[in-house]
């Protein structure tokens, strides 16, 4: 596989989901770049805005088997990663696993549970195991948690811990569609009497977990310069001298941001990372990493706001 086919592959799931969901390119986009750069991805947006539609229709897209788990402030960790239950007639322990064993987990309304139940994906997000009552067992190399955050609702919820937010790779905010895509949506969603799977609409597998691996591979042989390295370490290390936040982004942000440029470039069918590619990432990836000044959030400022001028302020690479 070449970038080439990774961006032939890109485009073609992108088709797939748009069959289903309307508008929503640059979520997607963002997507297919946490699933090539092995990241997570969480999206913070009012209901009704397709963000359960797009997650399931990205997996069916993709081949992969599709989980979800709708969290609850009394969900357990056992609910998610499994438990040994105890079998009267074999007077013997059998594993029951989770929901969490799948290819791409819908984390649903994740910040209604609480920290406990939270914590339960942390490990299975950063080294793709699950350890239950002492044994670790491996989840798929291509598991992809895909969460959802409501803003609107803030009663009940349990904020994530910083820890837990800084495993995700993106922060998308989801918001609502322009005037001609609510218009479309209205004249065929409308039509429907009950809600519709992904392959009620036409989604079909392009794509299945051996392609995707081959396409993660070609991912990993995109090149990186030096000047452009330079340019991600200057724009980590700019978020931790301004004085609106509290708190910059830490070295694994830049690694993590080298990486998913990397996955931008290949979608594009490029085997070489532009500055382009590190600033179109770099809002998606900061939002979520970096804490505003106590100042800085009485004078009504957003992070979005910081991160623009920390990019407008250092040069790239020519």
């Amino acid at each position: 596989m070449t970038v080439d086919d990774v961006r032939a592959l890109g485009n073609a799931i992108r088709e797939q989901v748009g069959k289903a969901v309307v508008g929503q390119e640059r979520t997607v986009d963002l997507m297919l770049v946490a699933l090539f750069a092995g990241g997570h991805i969480v999206l913070e947006g009012p209901p009704g805005t397709a963000k359960t539609l797009l997650a399931h229709s990205f997996a069916r897209a993709l081949g992969l088997k599709f989980g979800r788990i709708q969290f609850t402030p009394d969900l357990m960790p056992g609910d998610i990663i499994g438990a040994n239950l105890f079998n009267f007639q074999t007077s013997s322990f059998t594993l029951t696993r989770g929901p969490i064993f799948t290819d791409l987990l819908l984390a649903d309304e994740i910040n209604r549970t609480p920290p406990k139940t939270q914590a339960a994906l942390l490990e299975a997000m950063q080294e793709r195991t699950v350890t239950i009552d002492g044994d670790t067992m491996a989840l798929g190399p291509r598991f992809t948690v895909v969460a959802t955050q409501n803003p609107i609702e803030q009663q009940g919820v349990y904020p994530l811990p910083e820890a837990q937010l800084d495993r995700f790779l993106f922060k998308q905010e989801v918001g609502y569609p322009s005037a001609d895509e609510e218009r479309r949506i209205v004249a065929t969603h409308g039509a429907r009497k009950s809600a519709m799977e992904p392959e009620d609409w036409g989604v079909e597998a392009v794509a299945d977990a051996a392609a995707i691996g081959r396409a993660v591979e070609v991912v990993a042989q995109v090149r990186l310069v030096d000047e452009v390295v330079d340019y991600v370490v200057a724009l980590i290390r700019g978020t931790r001298d301004v004085a609106d936040l509290e708190s910059g982004a830490s070295p694994r942000a830049g690694a993590m941001l080298a990486g998913a440029a990397r996955a931008r470039a290949a979608l594009d069918g490029r085997d070489f990372v532009i500055p382009d590619d590190v600033k179109s990432l770099a809002p998606a990836l900061l939002r979520h990493r970096l804490i505003l000044s106590p100042a800085a959030e009485i004078g009504g400022r957003k992070v979005e706001e910081v991160v623009a001028g920390i990019i407008d302020t250092i040069e790239a690479p020519r």
